[in-house]
């Protein structure tokens, strides 16, 4: 039987993804005994068997499945002297069928890197959702956003804004059917917002960040 993603090339031209942790090597603790393709949409969902060695030295049969949706990146544009941040507004299906009222998700400019390295595709997620080019970045931190079962990891940066870094008026990729609205906070307001108005948790992190050590530091 031929599977798409393994000999077969999938929608996007991917194959081999089954091999991808066979040759982990790093944790001497743990090795990877087989690979299970069980999606390959736009993204790859795998469960893979995995042996580890646990305290009585014995070798412990263990399943871990891992939504592989590449890495990413996001970034916090920041006016210091305004005390303003530059935010998205957009509808998240996830979070709509989770819980959150109308799905509306408060956030900073992110997106996954695709073939790009993590400053150039901050720099096209900046200029797609915000109208902004940005100018010299600051990288914050690199973080794991959910590492049960997510294998992402994602670059945070931050950056200035201003009328003089506006080129268009933002609002993402119509033809990706992307609707995004701009949003202008004074950082005191946006940090009052955290799990009420703000709950997305790259934008918390950056928040708080910029108020801790960042360009709100007092």
């Amino acid at each position: 039987m031929v599977t798409l993603g393994e000999d077969e090339p999938d929608h996007r031209g991917r194959s081999g993804l089954h091999l991808t942790g066979r040759d982990l090597t790093g944790n001497p603790e743990v090795r990877v005994t087989d690979v299970e393709l069980v999606a390959t949409a736009w993204h790859v969902l795998r469960r893979t068997t995995f042996e580890q060695r646990d305290r009585s030295g014995a070798w412990v049969s263990k399943t871990a499945e891992t939504y592989d949706r590449g890495n990413g990146a996001t970034i916090l544009l920041y006016d210091a002297d305004r005390r303003t941040v530059l935010l998205t507004r957009q509808f998240r299906y996830p979070v709509y069928v989770n819980g959150h009222p109308d799905g509306m998700l408060v956030e900073a400019a992110a997106g996954l890197l695709d073939d790009d390295e993590p400053e150039a595709a901050i720099r096209r997620e900046a200029m797609e959702e915000t109208g902004h080019e940005v100018g010299e970045l600051e990288h914050v931190f690199d973080v794991y956003m959910s590492p049960g079962s997510v294998t992402e990891r994602l670059h945070f940066y931050a950056a200035p804004y201003s009328s003089e870094t506006a080129r268009h008026a933002g609002g993402g990729l119509v033809h990706e059917g992307e609707q995004i609205d701009l949003v202008e906070l004074g950082i005191d307001e946006a940090l009052a917002s955290i799990g009420t108005g703000i709950v997305d948790a790259k934008t918390i992190m950056l928040l708080q960040w910029a108020a801790l050590s960042g360009p709100f530091a007092r």
